[in-house]
């Protein structure tokens, strides 16, 4: 089935996607900070530019929404039905990009933690996984 989109509608469409900052971004942010923890953004050097970055502590933590990188299992995950070829393939391309860069960051000595999109929607439990990691 084509994209029911012309290429300029569509672009402008995904342009609006939003890659940093996003509400769950924000949210793991302000709960980080009210635990009292300082931290970087988006730091470029290193492996996948990670959303969140305590140097101090050697921690780092990577916000995923569930589409865009295929969280398991999650209802949000579902790939597209149309243009399969192209989807599988980014969605892919995605998933080994993101076990690369922890692989990377593991190695360099980082304890890594991936919050997902939907985890956001229960700041109870999402302020204890983080304070679980942040402070072992």
């Amino acid at each position: 089935m084509p994209d029911v989109f012309n290429p300029e509608e569509r672009s402008r469409i995904m342009a609006k996607v939003r890659g940093e900052n996003t509400s769950p971004e924000r949210l793991v942010r302000s709960l980080i900070h009210k635990m009292g923890y300082r931290f970087r953004l988006n730091v470029k050097d290193l492996p996948g530019k990670p959303d969140i970055v305590l140097k101090k502590h050697k921690k780092v933590i990577f916000v995923h929404g569930c589409f865009w990188h295929q969280h398991e299992g999650c209802p949000h995950a579902a790939r597209p039905s149309s243009n399969t070829e192209y989807w599988n393939k980014k969605l892919d391309r995605n998933m080994i990009r993101d076990r690369e860069n922890v692989h990377k960051l593991e190695y360099l000595g980082w304890n890594v933690l991936i919050v997902w999109e939907c985890e956001t929607r229960d700041r109870e439990k999402l302020f204890d996984k983080l304070k679980g990691f942040l402070t072992s």
